[in-house]
């Protein structure tokens, strides 16, 4: 079958459309038909040689429509509405015991540029293989992916603001109600105020935080973020050298009971840390290479915090996005605020704007002959 991806050659490379040849169907596959897709820091990170070897097609925002299924297919039909977030072997300790993201075999799955079962999905008109991602490669106008990257969704509601709920929203809202699981009225700091940010803080007031404090170089952020239910706002930039102290005068001298960063810029994380009360718990969650140095003792045992290690927001994107599409219902959880589209063929310069922050979250249209639901 012949499609159109956007194929990446080598490390740094811009994204080039071009039509390349998708495998014929398996027993345990699934053809999506991609009606859009977000684009994430980590397919920035790949584009310029992060794990993924080249060539390859990225994405892994994906939301579509099935097209076609395999005969062990017993999840989805054809014609379903569906979101595609991260592959898994669900057959591992992690998996059976609710931790997909902890997968053993995550990384083979997701980042190795190869199915499940070791194949190679896409090549190019040269019978040369392509390498895929996240068992997915949503930049591309159809999919072949299987039943542990699909998440079935309603028919009510636009499939093309969905796929981000797949990584990046799905990340932010998972630290809090999954991995954090704050009481109500706890205190949080968000470093960062992106779309994972964004997540964050609107999951923090959805579980009852009594204190979000959001902060970003960014005014027109800050502003959106007390529209979203933060209850202080602080410029980083501007008081740079002040914020831990007013993070400390806000929480009564203690600072807050969570912190997350989503910046990965160092001398942050260390701010982030900084203001986490004693008992309390950081967690960096930025795509990035650069190293972070603590102090074990200083740092974590004195003062009894935590530093943790949260991928995708230790979800099960099957029982989570769909919760966050009620909350989305509900008027709680009002992603699509953050959304631009963007036509396919315009993917470098939407990759751009979402780098420069210019664009909280790009989402690629594939599918334009799309029409969203009717709503009212």
């Amino acid at each position: 079958m012949k499609i159109k991806a956007a194929v990446v050659k080598a490390p740094g490379d811009d994204y080039r459309i071009e039509t390349v040849e998708l495998q014929e169907l398996q027993d345990t596959d699934i053809l999506v038909k991609i009606v859009a897709s977000g684009i994430c820091r980590s397919d920035y990170s790949e584009r310029n040689g992060a794990v993924v070897p080249f060539p390859n097609i990225l994405g892994h925002e994906g939301s579509g429509i099935v097209e076609k299924i395999g005969r062990s297919v017993t999840t989805v039909q054809p014609g379903d509405h569906v979101i595609l977030s991260y592959g898994y072997c669900d057959k591992c300790k992690k998996c059976n015991e609710g931790h997909p993201s902890s997968c053993y075999h995550w990384m083979d799955i997701n980042n190795s540029g190869v199915n499940p079962r070791g194949e190679h999905v896409f090549k190019d008109e040269d019978g040369k293989e392509i390498n895929n991602f996240f068992n997915q490669s949503a930049f591309a106008t159809y999919s072949i992916t299987n039943e542990a990257n699909i998440v079935k969704v309603d028919k009510d509601i636009d499939l093309r603001i969905l796929g981000p709920l797949g990584c990046g929203l799905g990340t932010g809202s998972g630290v809090v109600m999954e991995v954090l699981n704050p009481k109500p009225g706890s205190s949080m700091a968000i470093f960062g105020t992106g779309a994972v940010g964004f997540a964050a803080l609107m999951a923090a007031k959805i579980v009852g935080c009594s204190t979000i404090i959001a902060l970003d170089i960014n005014a027109e952020r800050l502003n959106k973020a007390k529209e979203l239910g933060a209850t202080h706002v602080i410029n980083s930039q501007e008081h740079s050298e002040t914020l831990v102290d007013e993070i400390k005068e806000l929480t009564g001298g203690v600072g807050v009971d969570y912190a997350i960063d989503t910046s990965g810029v160092i001398p942050v994380m260390q701010q982030a840390l900084a203001v986490v009360s004693n008992g309390g718990t950081f967690v960096p969650l930025a795509v990035t290479k650069k190293e972070f140095e603590v102090n074990t003792f200083f740092n974590l045992v004195f003062g009894n915090k935590k530093m943790v290690g949260c991928l995708i927001g230790d979800t099960i994107p099957k029982y989570h996005l769909p919760r966050l599409i009620d909350f989305y219902k509900k008027g709680q959880f009002p992603f699509d605020q953050f959304i631009k589209f963007y036509d396919f063929e315009d993917i470098v310069q939407a990759e751009a704007d979402s780098v420069s922050g210019k664009t909280l979250k790009s989402v690629l249209i594939m599918d334009k002959t799309y029409q969203p639901p009717q709503q009212g």
